[in-house]
């Protein structure tokens, strides 16, 4: 028979799996860092800021404050032992985990080469020119390729026809990220920055797929099927075998979490036996909206009992909560919501609304308070203003004004 958890133990389970419940170090390391992006395994790359850059709050959630460009050093530093991939959606990985995508690599080229009339097919030439600019100058923005078709398309978000066509090599492969200047990644080719252990590695598509699942079920602790497949977006059918398959060599185990039923049936869920269980959860964190403990919103909502919908691309008179809107980790509980700006020119970390969470209690704005200022100096924002705009936003900044800070001033704007 298998094991039944309770929602809390599953809550506890997860969390302590996505690295929660440690206490942040006093100084945080090159090796704390490489801790966290091994457990998490991918770290999604977004490019708004109106905050921060998402890549970096996963860090600070469960490290504190800490040196960016640490991070930066190991996230688009040639040789660092990390690059940029598919992985869920773009995502710095460990580079190990490279070759474990190559079916998919040959999945995005097959696709794209098998419609006759699709762009890379009409563009082999065109490729093949962009091959030899990097075999010729070696790493290269799209913006230092010098081409006619090196023009935008439409908007400000249209991408060049160079632009795309490094893109399409890089999804097939042929192509790796070489870090970034100004956020614009640099192109390479992969016999140019992947050593031969890697470059040469061949793993064939269902042990790939079984691996990943592996190192799925160990990021999330335990997880549904979809969960699972989520991931590292895998294929549902494949990633069923793979989880029997590692069933029957003791790598996971089936179990069932109270209230995850569909349809009155109990789900499926499987374990990695290794997980840690821990009694209590002491965690107080921002999460950004594509932290991997919130990023499926399903699994969020059945963990946490949390709706949560990204509003960047709502119209702004139709949002409910915000622009940016991050949730609020208070132990192993979603207590709150806050929608967060970080004005740099005036150094002002903007709460542009604040919400409570059925599950807040008297504790939550405190605590959030004390969040939010160590999160202003992590910022280089000498003060924190509320706005008046939220379930929580009174209770959060009468909380603000009961514990002054001596470095920070904190307001209230109407």
């Amino acid at each position: 028979m298998s094991e039944v958890v309770s929602p809390a133990a599953a809550r506890r389970i997860a969390l302590a799996a996505q690295g929660f419940g440690k206490a942040h170090p006093a100084t945080v390391t090159r090796r704390n860092l490489i801790g966290v992006m091994d457990r998490l395994q991918v770290l999604q790359i977004d490019s708004v800021n109106v905050f921060e850059r998402s890549h970096y709050l996963p860090i600070y959630a469960r490290t504190g404050a800490y040196d960016k460009s640490r991070l930066d050093q190991l996230a688009f530093a040639p040789g660092s032992g990390y690059l940029e991939y598919w992985g869920h959606e773009a995502t710095f990985l460990p580079i190990d985990m490279w070759p474990l995508f190559r079916w998919r690599m040959d999945q995005f080229r097959e696709k794209a080469l098998a419609d006759k009339d699709g762009w890379a097919s009409e563009r082999l030439d065109f490729l093949e020119w962009l091959r030899s600019e990097l075999r010729d100058n070696g790493p290269m923005a799209a913006s230092e390729v010098e081409h006619d078709a090196n023009r935008r398309r439409g908007p400000w978000w249209g991408w060049s026809d160079v632009k795309f066509g490094l893109e399409t090599l890089f999804r097939w492969g042929e192509v790796v990220s070489a870090g970034r200047a100004g956020f614009e990644r640099r192109y390479a080719l992969a016999e140019h920055i992947l050593p031969p252990a890697i470059l040469d590695a061949k793993v064939e598509r269902p042990d790939a797929i079984r691996e990943l699942v592996l190192r799925g079920v160990k990021a999330h602790g335990l997880g549904t099927l979809d969960d699972i497949a989520d991931y590292f977006r895998l294929p549902s059918a494949e990633t069923r075998v793979a989880l029997h398959e590692l069933e029957d060599a003791g790598s996971v185990r089936l179990a069932s979490v109270e209230g995850w039923e569909r349809r009155g049936k109990p789900r499926e869920v499987w374990i990695d036996p290794q997980a840690k269980r821990p009694r209590a959860i002491r965690a107080d964190a921002l999460l950004s909206p594509f932290d991997p403990v919130v990023w499926a919103r399903d699994r969020a909502l059945r963990l946490f009992d949390f709706h949560y919908r990204i509003e960047i691309y709502t119209p702004a008179h139709k949002r409910v909560h915000g622009y940016y809107v991050l949730p609020v980790l208070i132990d192993d509980k979603i207590c709150a919501r806050v929608d967060l700006k970080n004005d740099r020119q005036n150094r002002r970390l903007l709460v542009r609304s604040a919400w409570a969470e059925p599950t807040a209690d008297a504790d939550t704005a405190p605590r959030l308070a004390e969040l939010l200022r160590r999160t202003a100096q992590w910022q280089g924002c000498d003060t924190v203003e509320v706005e008046d705009k939220g379930t929580l936003s009174q209770e959060l900044s009468a909380a603000m004004r009961a514990v002054p800070d001596n470095e920070y001033d904190t307001a209230q704007t109407h």
